[in-house]
């Protein structure tokens, strides 16, 4: 099983309208309203490439229901700590440019938090995988994340977490699976100035399996991905299409590379399906479906670098 930790989900509204006009009433073209969060994001990729997963995180109030429900109408099983406050609200708003208004979200007390370690502890086996991702909310120390690597670990369980900079650092002599740096948080990381060619960033991301990353994904915009292990580079690339969607990329690259690796062990083929699902969801105006997934996997090119 693949658990996704979203410790301060959303329900995302997204409203569209050909220009804004601040200070005026404003006429909507269309509003969607969708479960929110990078760790949700990697369960929806997971279940659309039916692979095991569970939801897990904080929700309350009548937003985290609608949250739940929307999760399950999608098959996704969750398992979320109900807490007193309720789910955050953020609004991407699509016009000349996309803009965001992101809420800060409920306040999770002690008890709360003891009662999601107690259930995270409860659930996981020997195998599972863990993938935590997002943003922390207020009452929780800056710590959490990296207080669950024991958790995780007691249980013979693997982990992925979504961050970047020195609390990345802390996290690497746990051994994560996977680290997912672009290249410009990889240069940030060891205080370097661009990168200006992959063998530099290559030597970057062997740093970082020296320090104890199993394996390292580097995304480089529209210049495609690298997979760095210790043994091998590899540089990978999709055909050119339309960018329409600047949410949930990273996340679907990182769900896509965590369940084909827990699947089949070919870290190979986890770094192709992985380019697959991030680029389609780029292509895509919601995360990736099965079918566009499936048709840029198809437009792969992979070379050793």
């Amino acid at each position: 099983m693949i658990y996704s930790i979203t410790l301060n989900p959303s329900i995302d509204y997204v409203v569209t309208l050909p220009a804004l006009s601040l200070g005026l009433v404003n006429r909507l073209d269309g509003a969607d309203k969708l479960p929110g969060g990078k760790g949700i994001n990697v369960s929806r990729i997971l279940r659309a490439l039916n692979q095991p997963t569970t939801a897990l995180g904080f929700v309350g109030g009548f937003t985290g229901q609608f949250i739940q429900d929307a999760l399950r109408t999608l098959g996704l099983a969750c398992g979320f700590t109900p807490i007193a406050g309720d789910t955050r609200i953020n609004v991407k708003l699509k016009a000349q440019q996309e803009t965001e208004l992101n809420a800060p979200g409920p306040t999770i007390s002690e008890a709360e938090a003891t009662a999601f370690r107690t259930d995270l502890a409860a659930r996981l086996a020997p195998g599972d995988v863990v993938v935590m991702a997002g943003s922390l909310p207020n009452g929780l120390p800056q710590t959490f994340y990296r207080d669950l690597i024991p958790v995780i670990q007691a249980a013979h369980a693997e982990f992925v977490i979504d961050t970047t900079g020195q609390a990345l650092l802390d996290t690497l002599a746990d051994h994560p699976l996977v680290v997912k740096p672009n290249h410009h948080e990889l240069a940030a990381l060891f205080g370097d100035a661009e990168y200006q060619d992959v063998a530099a960033i290559v030597a970057a991301g062997r740093k970082l399996l020296a320090l104890g990353a199993q394996h390292v994904l580097v995304s480089m915009a529209g210049k495609g991905a690298l997979m760095i292990t210790k043994d091998k580079a590899y540089h990978g690339n999709v055909a050119k299409d339309t960018v329409v969607n600047s949410v949930g990329a990273g996340d679907s690259m990182l769900a896509g590379f965590t369940g084909t690796l827990a699947t089949t062990g070919d870290a190979l083929e986890a770094f192709k399906q992985g380019l697959a699902c991030g680029s389609a969801t780029a292509f895509s105006k919601d995360l990736a479906d099965r079918a566009k997934i499936d048709q840029v996997y198809r437009t792969i090119t992979m070379e050793e670098v």
